[in-house]
């Protein structure tokens, strides 16, 4: 599928977070904060516990969007996003997005999402819109 026609769907990512995950991603990306890996100070914080990282959720968002539009969102792909609730261990994101606006230009198309990620309870962890150039075929 293409995912160019207003209204589209973009596949759905479903990952589940977990402790293995969150350090995993806090070896990959330098960033040690202790809310996502101290359950002692995390507790003390207002989340209550450790959360994971916020860019996570958004590496599963890109994930979607990827598998979306493959080359032409790593090539051009941009994101801009809020983060609006945390991600704890034992959750699972399920990413969701949609064409809202589609645009022609010369040999490319301009698409606009809406996109984001849900934890299992229907909470918006991440919101926000994507846009990317899609390169049409001659």
């Amino acid at each position: 599928m293409n995912y160019q026609a207003i209204g589209d769907q973009l596949p759905q990512v479903v990952k589940q977070v977990t402790q293995e995950t969150i350090r995993g991603y806090a070896q990959a990306a330098g960033d040690f904060n202790p809310v996502h890996l101290d359950e002692k100070f995390a507790e003390k914080t207002h989340f209550g516990g450790i959360v994971a990282h916020g860019m996570l959720g958004l590496a599963y968002v890109s994930e979607m969007l990827t598998q979306a539009y493959g080359e032409d969102w790593l090539r051009t792909g941009q994101l801009q996003v809020r983060f609006r609730a945390p991600m704890y261990p034992g959750d699972t994101l399920t990413t969701f997005g949609v064409v809202e606006r589609a645009e022609s230009g010369e040999n490319s198309l301009y698409l606009e999402c809406l996109i984001g990620g849900k934890t299992q309870q229907g909470i918006e962890t991440i919101v926000g819109g994507a846009r990317v150039r899609c390169v049409l075929d001659h």
